[in-house]
């Protein structure tokens, strides 16, 4: 077994319960329903705040109708040694909610252009990053977090997930679409979830 030398702080992730709580209480809602769909692509990508509101209709929308399996992103965090576009993979899940998502933009006459955004403020422009950081500051206090988050540990918490489910740090490279292992060694790291089971075996 490889062991990886890292002494950087493991990153500031969600419990499961947590962002299970979180997508419960959007989707419950009408007016939390665009953020539902929007959290939800992040856990299952790991994207970005600035790459998923600038996704375009086309982006995840083929030909023929269908969400596509795979998005090939124009807007990421680039480097020096990569200008190339990314791409992230979609579930089967979350793509059958963003065709009911899609579906739902119909019904409220939004702009259904390729070119048009996927995610618009109330005033139908294309939402922005300070508005996603508001909305998920709001909707962390209407689901009775005790900690307080920032929209970066949505990222955090969907490179987590994977690297527990699988323990491969090379698949969460490419999940992360992080040009250095170094950069996905913090998530090799224990958790808080993983210390608070630990906790609950000790006797007392």
């Amino acid at each position: 077994m490889t062991i990886y030398a890292d002494t950087t702080r493991a990153p500031r992730t969600m419990t499961r319960h947590e962002q299970l709580l979180l997508l419960r209480t959007t989707g419950q809602r009408f007016d939390g329903y665009r953020d539902h769909v929007l959290l939800s692509l992040a856990l299952a990508t790991g994207m970005r705040e600035h790459e998923l509101v600038a996704l375009n209709l086309g982006d995840v929308l083929a030909d023929d109708g269908k969400v596509r399996g795979r998005v090939q992103l124009r807007v990421f965090k680039r480097s020096r040694e990569d200008a190339r576009g990314q791409e992230v993979v979609l579930s089967s899940g979350v793509q059958a909610k963003l065709e009911k998502f899609l579906r739902w933009k119909r019904q409220q006459s939004e702009a259904m252009a390729t070119d048009a955004p996927l995610f618009v403020s109330r005033k139908g422009n294309r939402l922005s990053t300070r508005q996603v950081r508001h909305a998920f500051q709001l909707w962390q206090r209407r689901a009775g977090f005790e900690r307080r988050y920032s929209f970066h540990s949505v990222r955090h918490s969907a490179i987590t997930n994977l690297y527990e489910a699988t323990r491969d740090i090379r698949l969460a490279q490419r999940f992360a679409r992080h040009r250095s292992i170094t950069s996905t060694q913090i998530y090799t790291h224990p958790t808080d979830e993983a210390l608070f089971r630990a906790v609950q075996e000790l006797p007392c």
